[in-house]
């Protein structure tokens, strides 16, 4: 069964209650495979390191860890995926993430993996089914629209988002969106967690279905 993890930030490392999951989850730890969200930067040790540490303070270590850019080519990219324990969708730059898993044809196959994903930030926004790219919600665009993500589940993520200081602004702006499919939007230091059909919340997250936002109850 395989299980999903969407991420916030953390400004430490991951909280215990989350360790505890990803521990229990984790079995298979051969090959980890990291997407970037700041692909044009090739070649930087600072790209990565942040969620790489996270693992590291819960002591989860893989034996090969690789990371996508523009670096990669495009089917290496692909085969490492296939061949990927963990998939890693890194935070940073929303947009540039998603052009990079559409110009190497990677939302399938995440998609379609076995293996365990984790999206923090940026990363987990893209594993939405669709994700709206607006002015409110941080990005440096004239108009809003709404992007294709890999929809592993079918509802959206805004991830890392100043949630409490702009809850009636979020309500506004996601409304049409959450009309459609489930919004699901937390800050720092939280996850949701996707096994099968059960999802466990962790930290402050906000569900937005058709215009009403809740505040949900911690499952774990």
């Amino acid at each position: 069964m395989r299980t999903r993890y969407y991420l916030g930030w953390f400004n430490d490392f991951f909280i215990e209650k989350l360790v505890v999951l990803l521990q229990e989850d984790i079995t298979e730890r051969k090959s980890i495979v990291m997407v970037s969200a700041n692909p044009f930067l090739t070649g930087d040790d600072e790209v990565g390191a942040t969620e790489r540490s996270w693992l590291d303070q819960a002591n989860i270590v893989f034996e090969e860890y690789h990371l996508i850019d523009y670096g990669v080519e495009k089917i290496e990219a692909q085969r490492l995926i296939e061949n990927a324990s963990v998939i890693f969708l890194l935070g940073g730059n929303t947009i540039e993430l998603n052009e990079l898993l559409v110009q190497y044809e990677l939302m399938d196959l995440i998609k379609k993996s076995n293996a365990i994903v984790l999206g923090a930030s940026a990363g987990a926004i893209n594993m939405s089914a669709k994700w709206l790219c607006s002015k409110f919600t941080g990005y440096e665009v004239e108009t809003s629209s709404i992007y294709t993500g890999i929809g592993i589940d079918d509802f959206s993520v805004l991830s890392h988002f100043d949630l409490e200081n702009n809850l009636e602004k979020i309500q506004v702006e996601l409304s049409p969106l959450s009309e459609v499919i489930d919004v699901y939007a937390s800050n720092k230091d939280c996850a949701i967690r996707v096994k099968g059909d059960k999802i466990d919340i962790i930290g402050d997250v906000y569900l937005i279905s058709n215009s009403k936002v809740q505040k949900l109850e911690e499952t774990v």
